[in-house]
């Protein structure tokens, strides 16, 4: 650009000194991404490099997000073209939403992603890999040296959301035989360690593993101790089979920073460190969150207006199947809405307070669920609990809504039969909230995915049965 070789500012001195990132509420600024867009348009490598040095991965992936599609391929091929890896993190990509990931990983060439992928640790490197299908992975993974290669194609194997697949495999595995000394020399003197570790491993010839050393331990005591007094053989760990939300539970119960992974034959293949753990609760989360909206878990804010409408096609195709169930209990009572208006005017109040007392008790009861602390032994009193929480709401709410009732439409009656109704359904709304879930636990489906149509179901049955059959019975009308 002209006015560089002028002396007038630099792009990068005017993004990074003049305009800050983001904005007080933490969102990125608009001039900042105007700026790197004028930048990439312009070619200019290295203004776009130094900008991007300083950037964290997570604000870079942030960046890369807010871009026009067409300038995201662009700038990683603008800050990765002269040491790709050492400008470009493309542990950044793993920030973005799938589908953009995607997008920019078909668009490179294999031989620059393959550079890339050389610069991650291995699990972010298999978190950037897994998206992609099989030949597109191989066509990657073929320009890899062998051994690396390797390591990626074993992680690969392993079932998806397991251990196997979140863990790294970089670790410090030392001799049972060594001293602190020779531990604390090794550390020094091997050039390719972890970025970051906080325990050292023992393992045999076999590399079988013997036990961990946490650091502190390690450092307090004097070089000649010999590494078997300080090793921890009980220490926390896990299988390269085993569930990762069973693995983040773990870690949040043993306040665990990390955790060695062993194979089907004991053998110490790689390690689990709480970065991970993080990842995944929030996995866990969001995919939970979603699947209480019928929202399929890998659907993105980048996916398209058909795939999107699509994935929710199916649960909206079950509501209105179960609407219509709910609506044949009103046809039972054609009769009795013909003659007293009122009562179709208030009968979804019923049906609605049901559904959100239901939809309370169901979010606490999925998430109980979750992480384990609803089980057979304290289930019971749970669920007496919750019935006698919609007893109570109930009673308090049929009150208020039979003043309101006898207020608007005069008719003294009908302040009882709704009060009758409200409780009936709130205290149906508390039970089903808790046992669906429960029940659907026991055969081994998801709770978090099909509580919310079944449990709506039943408050609007109920709802409006115990209604309009309250006020059949009440008001003697045929």
């Amino acid at each position: 650009m002209d006015e560089h070789m002028d002396g007038a500012p630099s792009a990068e001195a005017s993004v990074l000194d003049h305009v800050p990132m983001r904005n007080e509420d933490g969102e990125i600024r608009h001039e900042f991404v105007e700026e790197i867009a004028h930048a990439i348009e312009a070619g200019d490598s290295a203004a776009l490099r130094a900008c991007v040095a300083e950037l964290h991965e997570a604000d870079l992936g942030d960046l890369i997000g807010a871009l026009a599609p067409d300038h995201r391929v662009r700038l990683v091929e603008l800050t990765g073209r002269a040491v790709v890896g050492r400008d470009f993190d493309f542990s950044a990509l793993n920030e973005l939403d799938e589908g953009v990931r995607e997008e920019i990983l078909e668009e490179l060439p294999p031989e620059t992603v393959a550079e890339g992928v050389r610069e991650l640790e291995s699990d972010d490197a298999v978190e950037l890999l897994e998206t992609l299908d099989e030949a597109e992975q191989e066509e990657i993974l073929e320009k890899l040296p062998l051994q690396e290669r390797v390591a990626l194609e074993r992680s690969l194997l392993y079932p998806e959301n397991s251990a196997g697949r979140r863990m790294q495999t970089e670790f410090i595995a030392v001799p049972q035989d060594f001293t602190v000394g020779q531990a604390i020399d090794y550390m020094r003197e091997t050039p390719d360690l972890p970025d970051r570790f906080y325990e050292i491993y023992v393992v045999d010839k076999d590399q079988h593993w013997q036990g961990a050393v946490s650091l502190d331990v390690l450092l307090r005591a004097r070089r000649p101790v010999a590494l078997a007094e300080l090793t921890d053989e009980d220490r926390r760990r896990v299988s390269v089979l085993e569930d990762q939300e069973e693995v983040a539970r773990m870690f949040g119960k043993y306040n665990l920073v990390a955790a060695p992974v062993l194979d089907t034959q004991d053998r110490l293949v790689g390690v689990i460190t709480v970065d991970d753990v993080v990842d995944v609760i929030e996995e866990e989360a969001d995919e939970d969150l979603k699947a209480l909206g019928g929202v399929n878990s890998d659907e993105e804010l980048s996916d398209t207006v058909f795939t999107i409408a699509r994935a929710r096609f199916n649960w909206l195709l079950v509501n209105l199947a179960t609407a219509f169930l709910a609506s044949s209990v009103l046809g039972l009572f054609e009769g009795q809405l013909e003659k007293m208006v009122a009562l179709a005017v208030l009968a979804p109040i019923v049906a609605s307070q049901g559904g959100n007392a239901a939809t309370q008790t169901m979010t606490v009861a999925v998430r109980a669920l979750a992480t384990r602390e609803l089980g057979s032994s304290n289930a019971w009193r749970v669920v007496m609990r919750e019935g006698l929480v919609g007893l109570v709401n109930g009673l308090a709410f049929a009150l208020i809504t039979g003043i309101a009732a006898v207020a608007w439409f005069k008719i003294p009656g009908l302040g009882i039969v709704i009060g009758l109704a409200i409780v009936c359904n709130l205290v149906a709304g508390a039970l089903g909230g808790i046992l669906i879930p429960m029940a659907l636990e026991r055969v081994r489906a998801d709770p978090a995915v099909a509580s919310g149509t079944f449990v709506t179901t039943v408050t609007d049955v109920v709802g409006f049965f115990s209604f309009l059959g309250i006020a059949t019975l009440w008001f003697g009308l045929r």
